[in-house]
């Protein structure tokens, strides 16, 4: 055999292997896998870690049941203990950094362990493919700071937009600033006292984007009737903007909130917020009350 042929054979058994390494194989749990990108030198995941992901979640038709990608906010999940066998997360504590899978996960099983009905775009007897690509894995010292050091970082950028957003509203005589970052601007005075810790306030309210576009009202809530909301405020039931706010407010005052990221949705966002959005909020304290029970109705900043 000449050098030629031994280079030959040598190409076709890699090309073999890397194909065998790509296939679609079975755990010993029943949990159907295949790698697309795999680093086996890096370190796996473990049990408490944090690991941020984009995620294409398919039914067995190949229909898109979600994509995070579109949404443009990967999953961050910390790995937990795999709540039965051939779920999803066994499958995630096989990888590593970098690595990408679709693991196959029965659809039967998922739901009945979630105590859940099979929703209709799903069928039984079928497999879900969760379709995997890790971007990060951090013990939880790790990412607790890292989002400390972002929180500090997006809090000065934060501080820079509320500026100029003063500055080209004209707001500078009228806006108010707490030690938090909070300002506000008092548009009708109340009267009498504040709202304590545990109180039950009943609450106007309509959000928007700085650039002026509502993403939420109660006044145009079919939800609420148009009526306004009632929360126990001070115990953790809405936005901390909203906490310090309110609790800063008498019965009838109205004041348009000016609430960084870090007192509203930091980092996540929320449905039609995007992350690290500076929000505003006209609020209305309509009335509130003593009482140790609240409610915390749909549409409710929380």
């Amino acid at each position: 055999m000449n050098l030629k042929t031994i280079g030959f054979v040598l190409g076709i058994c890699i090309l073999a292997a890397s194909c065998n390494q790509y296939r679609k194989q079975v755990t010993e749990n029943g949990l159907k896998y295949q790698f697309h990108e795999q680093n086996k030198d890096a370190r796996k995941a473990k049990l408490g870690d944090i690991i941020s992901f984009h995620l294409v979640l398919k039914n067995s038709e190949d229909s898109l049941l979600r994509n995070t990608y579109e949404e443009n906010m990967p999953v961050k999940l910390v790995l937990q203990q795999a709540p039965f066998k051939g779920s999803f997360e066994e499958g995630l504590a096989m990888l590593a950094k970098g690595d990408s899978a679709t693991f196959y996960v029965n659809a039967d099983t998922l739901f009945t362990k979630m105590m859940q009905p099979m929703p209709p775009m799903v069928k039984k007897g079928t497999d879900l493919a969760f379709t995997v690509k890790v971007l990060d894995i951090q013990t939880s010292e790790e990412f607790q700071k890292k989002q400390a050091e972002e929180g500090t970082a997006q809090k000065g950028m934060d501080a820079k937009v509320i500026d100029k957003y003063i500055a080209d509203n004209k707001l500078a005589a009228k806006v108010q600033k707490t030690e938090s970052g909070l300002h506000y601007v008092v548009l009708t005075l109340g009267a009498g006292a504040n709202p304590g810790q545990g109180d039950v306030v009943k609450v106007h309210y309509t959000g928007k984007l700085l650039d002026g576009k509502v993403f939420d009202s109660s006044i145009d809530n079919p939800q609420t009737g148009g009526k306004p909301i009632d929360f126990q405020v001070g115990v953790g039931m809405v936005i901390p903007g909203w906490e310090e706010g309110i609790m800063m407010m008498k019965k009838g005052e109205k004041r348009t909130l000016i609430i960084p990221s870090g007192l509203g949705y930091g980092t996540e966002g929320s449905g039609p917020i995007p992350a690290n959005a500076v929000l505003l909020f006209d609020v209305e304290l309509v009335d509130f009350s003593k009482s140790s029970a609240g409610t915390n109705p749909a549409g409710t900043p929380q």
